[in-house]
């Protein structure tokens, strides 16, 4: 199991990548990974917490339940339609019901949405109390549970509201992935992508080699660009928690992305992907990156089984566009791509983010 630890502002992260199932080494059993396999006192004890609630979906609960702690469990809603300020108020009302103090600890065990919601929640609630994040999809593992960003969306605009709180703890339990829908497998690869061409081109190329096994869900390849993720994004998030300029660069294909989200209906991997592909060909538009660099990142998106194009209402798509919330007055900070493994932050016109599109 590998380890790494996130230094920032608002708190420190400890984040540990594999599957702790398959260790018996005595450091492996007091990671963070004997939170699943430890029962009800010796996980408050371990956390240094008073009283523990678990917070995930029905699915995970029905897959994995067996393996919580004994604790309280609160569900919620699945998909993006349940990341909202309705759910959130739903769970201050279980935390009132539980009596949930400062002294308290809150667990997510889940993807992206409940990760994020329950850490908004937990971040809030009493002005903040302790939690820790266990994601069950890749899309988390390598991206979303980690960096302290956590909130919900407000309408149909992508996490407008929302909070940096880094967790406790971060288990990155591969174990996991093997319940997970190929469709939301091949999503997290979108993320992993992400992270090789904007910062690793090592990282990238190593996905071209494997991509075979990742999609056949070898544990060791998908430890291996979890832990290379995850390495680039806590150095970016120490180095920028709060995003005012070097964290933008994860922002990468995300901008678009989240318009395509909203207004296609895409899953977060396969707009993302989408998005990477414009600005990739933003890139190329603006004399930065060479065309068959774009041409090769889209390759891999396709053979990893990702969407590269998508039907666009532009006009849609611009308004979505700008109530970003990187927009400053008529223009954007936009991660682009100088080369595969490196980013760059610039700033573009909207107008000419519409000409692109068209």
């Amino acid at each position: 199991m590998r380890r790494m630890v996130l230094e920032g502002r608002t708190g420190t992260c400890e984040i540990a990548v594999g599957d702790g199932g398959r260790s018996s080494s005595s450091a492996d059993r007091r990671s963070w990974s004997s939170i699943l396999h430890s029962k009800g006192s010796a996980v408050l004890h371990s956390l240094g917490a008073s009283k523990l609630v678990i917070v995930t979906d029905e699915t995970v609960r029905r897959l994995h339940g067996a393996r919580f702690p004994d604790a309280p469990v609160v569900e919620i809603g699945q998909g993006e339609a349940s990341k909202t300020l309705t759910t959130v108020a739903s769970l201050y009302e279980r935390f009132l019901e539980l009596e949930l103090d400062r002294s308290s600890f809150v667990l997510a065990i889940g993807g992206g949405i409940v990760c994020d919601v329950a850490a908004f929640a937990a971040s809030t609630w009493m002005r903040g109390i302790p939690f820790g994040l266990v994601p069950t999809t890749l899309i988390a593992q390598a991206d979303a549970g980690i960096g302290g960003k956590n909130g919900v969306n407000l309408r149909e605009y992508k996490n407008l509201v929302g909070v940096f709180r880094q967790p406790s703890f971060c288990l990155c339990d591969s174990s996991f992935l093997a319940t997970l829908p190929d469709r939301e497998l091949r999503c997290g690869l979108a993320e992993v992508i992400k992270h090789g061409a904007i910062a690793e081109r090592a990282l990238f190329e190593f996905v071209e080699e494997q991509a075979p096994a990742l999609l056949g869900r070898d544990r060791d390849a998908l430890d291996r660009v979890v832990s290379d993720s995850l390495q680039i994004k806590t150095a970016v998030v120490a180095a920028d928690e709060t995003e005012q300029g070097e964290r933008r660069k994860l922002n990468f294909g995300h901008t678009l992305g989240h318009a395509l989200e909203r207004i296609a209906g895409l899953p977060h991997g396969e707009a993302v992907s989408v998005g990477m592909v414009l600005a990739a060909r933003l890139s190329v538009h603006r004399g930065m990156l060479e065309s068959k660099e774009a041409d090769r990142l889209e390759a891999l998106l396709r053979r990893v089984g990702l969407p590269t194009s998508a039907s666009l209402d532009t006009a849609a798509v611009m308004d979505a566009v700008r109530r970003d919330k990187k927009r400053q007055g008529e223009r954007i900070h936009m991660a682009l791509l100088a080369e595969l493994g490196r980013a760059e932050i610039v700033e573009v016109g909207f107008d000419e983010i519409e000409r692109s599109l068209r």
